[in-house]
């Protein structure tokens, strides 16, 4: 069952070359405009895949209030992939289902289906299957 669906975000170049600077991931398919706009079959500059991956905490939570817990985090990941690319310009955002809740030591661990889908297109751009653990 879906529980939640994301606000868009927008992915800027701006967004983009952040990202490259902060993990020296600069390959041209990200950062080099005009040389995607000669070599590149997308035309323009794509977003780094883990770029749309770290945005899934950003997308829970303005999808989504975790109340009475007193610390919730991103556990991990058991399964990503990224099958269709991110034009910069683009706008993504989450669909959220609830696979699982499992009891831990203290909290509860939730396994989320998340389908990351870019506005205009039937592909997804990200399905992950994400870890987050809840301690009250």
């Amino acid at each position: 069952m879906e529980v939640a669906v994301s606000p868009w975000m927008e992915i800027s170049q701006q967004r983009v070359n952040t990202f490259a600077d902060a993990t020296s991931d600069h390959q041209w398919i990200h950062v080099d405009p005009e040389r995607c706009a000669r070599e590149s079959p997308f035309g323009k500059p794509v977003a780094h895949g883990f770029l749309t991956l770290s945005l899934l905490p950003a997308m829970f939570e303005s999808a989504i209030a975790m109340l009475g817990f007193r610390m919730v985090l991103n556990y991990g990941l058991n399964k990503v992939r990224f099958p269709a690319p991110v034009p910069v310009g683009s706008r993504v955002r989450a669909r959220l289902v609830l696979q699982a809740v499992e009891a831990i030591d203290g909290g509860s661990q939730l396994v989320w289906d998340v389908t990351v889908e870019r506005e205009g297109e039937a592909k997804p751009v990200c399905v992950a299957e994400f870890l987050m653990r809840c301690y009250t």
